[in-house]
């Protein structure tokens, strides 16, 4: 198959990804002699940071997604193809999709990041995630099918696992899901579900490490677990979820939660594309950088983003997996491009850290600033929301948003429980054992982590 891309007398850089990187990168080149191809395998950019509030039916998954095509209207030099990336051939100068091979001048990597579940099979097969839109809306689904599954169910114990959610991961995504779980059990789950003892269900957030929001200050710490506490959410800090059975998330050989409900937001990977430098690619299957983000052993190949595992004397381990990294990395990296054209030495990348920042609930909040400034409760939350609304790609998702958590604020809550599209569980790893039909009528995960990358598991 062609891609029917024209041929150019400028060179070619190709953008493999979407996302905050990979847009913002594309948009710097606007005006530079080049010819810019964006690969991705949806035709859509999303904000990931409302995922979660998709997820509990805040927001509709629109509200959040915006056309790539017409983000670049009008943009001269811009190609967009619609694809699956398969692998990387340095040697051809060439990326291979489903496609055809797409070959390239200067190769950009900014494929994000893919969920980690740490090599336990059971919670890969049985979790839920959510780190895309279909993520979100099978989240969605799953949660509402589970409490009308409740409604039937006469075992007193499933249907405590039914109601009972645990979300696994203390970072800003383990924390605001929680939070907004706890505001949809005591503002919508009850005048939708009054034959429930809603009393009984339970919402937990299992963190693994001593401390929730681990890279935000000891303040907005102990903020964020005293909302938590506030709102009914069971936290529970140096405790790790070992596996996940028959409605039973353990956290040691015998001892368990009972939960249908688990959501894994315990950590990443990178996703570095077959055809590599082995030597570039780290265990957490990130790509090392050097400071202007050019691959290790690569001349024209480079990375931004969660994918580049950038080492710097403030960041040992590499600069953290965020959106402003992202983008102040694409925003360099477009001018270095320019500079290499002409034969000029590129200049080194150094991030600035404009704050951290995490919602819990409605008017709850917690925001650090760089200079050590800390903030929460209502002002931390209308800094949140300010944020975000600019952050939003298009004005008409700004304005829905902005009405949507209007009416959410002074009304009962969500409006947006509908079940459309019904979530059946697929094991992404193996249908071994499986009907055919059941098989292949059951929801596929979107970007299941591939099972080639998989360490052994650590829970029999």
């Amino acid at each position: 198959m062609d891609t029917n891309l024209p041929v150019a007398a400028q060179p070619r850089v190709v953008i493999v990804g979407g996302g905050f990187g990979g847009l913002r990168l594309a948009q710097e080149l606007a005006d530079a002699p080049v010819q810019v191809v964006m690969v991705d395998r949806n035709n859509y950019h999303n904000f990931q940071p409302l995922l979660y509030q998709v997820a509990t039916g805040a927001l509709e998954a629109d509200s959040i997604a915006y056309p790539v095509r017409k983000i670049f209207a009008g943009q001269k030099n811009f190609f967009f193809r619609l694809a699956d990336v398969r692998g990387v051939r340095p040697a051809d100068k060439a990326i291979e999709t489903n496609l055809g091979d797409i070959h390239y001048d200067y190769l950009v990597l900014a494929t994000g990041s893919l969920t980690n579940f740490f090599g336990i099979e059971s919670i890969e097969k049985n979790a839920m995630q959510i780190k895309s839109i279909p993520n979100a809306l099978n989240l969605r689904s799953f949660i509402f099918q589970n409490f009308e599954q409740a409604l039937l169910e006469n075992d007193p114990e499933k249907k405590q696992a039914l109601m009972n959610i645990v979300v696994v991961g203390g970072g800003p995504t383990g924390v605001e899901i929680s939070g907004s779980l706890a505001e949809m059990r005591k503002r919508v789950l009850p005048g939708d579900y009054p034959e429930l003892d809603l009393g009984k269900m339970q919402i937990f957030l299992v963190e693994a490490g001593p401390a929730l929001l681990g890279p935000m200050s000891k303040k907005s710490q102990q903020d964020a677990e005293g909302y938590l506490n506030e709102l009914g959410v069971k936290v529970l800090t140096n405790t790790s979820i070992k596996g996940l059975e028959n409605g039973r998330a353990y956290y040691s050989d015998t001892e368990y939660i009972p939960t249908e409900n688990l959501i894994w937001a315990a950590g990443v990977n990178g996703t570095a594309l077959p055809g590599m430098p082995e030597a570039a690619v780290t265990r957490n299957k990130r790509v090392t950088v050097n400071r202007w983000n050019q691959v290790e052993g690569e001349t024209n190949i480079f990375a931004i983003g969660d994918l580049a595992n950038m080492v710097t004397e403030e960041s040992p381990k590499g600069l953290p997996m965020l959106a402003p990294v992202a983008q102040q990395q694409a925003d360099l990296l477009a001018k270095n491009i320019q500079r290499l054209l002409k034969g000029e030495k590129p200049e080194e990348f150094n991030y600035f850290d404009k704050g951290v920042m995490a919602i819990v609930s409605r008017n709850r909040a917690v925001v650090d600033m760089p200079n050590g400034w800390h903030f929460k409760g209502f002002l931390g939350w209308l800094s949140w929301l300010f944020i975000h609304l600019i952050l939003l790609v298009g004005f008409r998702n700004r304005i829905v948003a902005l009405v949507t958590w209007a009416f959410s604020y002074f009304s009962s809550g969500q409006a947006l429980r509908l079940i459309i599209r019904p979530f059946n569980k697929r094991d992404v790893k193996d249908s071994t054992g499986k009907k055919a039909a059941e098989h292949a009528a059951a929801t596929l995960e979107y970007n299941p982590t591939p099972s080639a990358v998989q360490r052994p598991a650590t829970v029999a």
